[in-house]
């Protein structure tokens, strides 16, 4: 468990929550498989583009739950042999974030439990303490026009492995360039996806950026689950 490791029995720490349900990944490697969402309250960030408001303050927790629960309702209620571990930023709770990431490992049917951290967040400790091989962890990148560029931690692409992904979401030109350079100044052995915000930055646009840049270890990630549902709908 990363540092600052609290002496409660970790199977009953309480965590604030969103949601947990089922549905399709949406995005990166595993995206079309069944997958448990589980939805941790709160963020360190305030993206502008932000499509998870509901997930941090002003807004406020839908419930708590003990992570002895929230294992209890992945092997009860559902089947999917994937987890997403996501928020807000899912990490935010330091050791208690790491208990939960444990036990949602530990589940013996789940096959991979992937974490959408914010890149914000030192992933050292976790990389350090939770050695699970089912464990991942997807950075989201922030570029400029997200807002919250000068937040990002560069040194989290060092540690990234080839398991593991690093996102970046892509409102503008500026964006796309911005990102190709980061991927030049910060090598990592993670898988590079290149994601699309559809109102400023068509898919097709961005497909062709990606090709005329020679980009052939770019993977393009367009969020199967805004195409199928409604963008603004929510547990799916």
């Amino acid at each position: 468990m990363p540092a600052n490791e609290t002496a409660q029995e970790p199977r009953a720490i309480r965590l604030p929550m969103v949601e947990i349900f089922e549905t399709v990944e949406g995005e990166g490697t595993r995206a079309g498989f069944p997958t448990v969402f589980v939805r941790l309250f709160g963020c360190n960030l305030r993206c502008v583009w932000c499509d998870t408001k509901y997930s941090y303050p002003p807004a406020e927790a839908e419930f708590t739950m003990t992570i002895d629960e929230i294992v209890s309702q992945v092997e009860r209620e559902y089947k999917a042999e994937y987890i997403c571990m996501t928020g807000g930023e899912p990490l935010l709770y330091g050791s208690r974030s790491g208990a939960l990431l444990e036990a949602l490992c530990g589940i013996e049917r789940i096959k991979d439990v992937h974490v959408e951290t914010n890149g914000a967040i030192d992933l050292a400790p976790f990389l350090r303490d939770i050695h699970s091989p089912k464990a991942r962890y997807i950075m989201d990148y922030k570029l400029p026009d997200s807002g919250e560029n000068e937040a990002m931690l560069h040194e989290n692409f060092a540690l990234l492995r080839k398991q593991d992904e690093v996102k970046f979401v892509i409102a503008s030109d500026a964006d796309f360039d911005y990102a190709v350079k980061v991927l030049a100044d910060y090598p990592t052995e993670a898988l590079a996806l290149f994601s699309p915000v559809w109102e400023s930055m068509p898919p097709a646009k961005l497909v062709e950026k990606m090709l005329a840049a020679g980009l052939t270890r770019v993977k393009l990630n367009m969020q199967l689950h805004k195409i199928i549902w409604d963008p603004a709908r929510r547990g799916v």
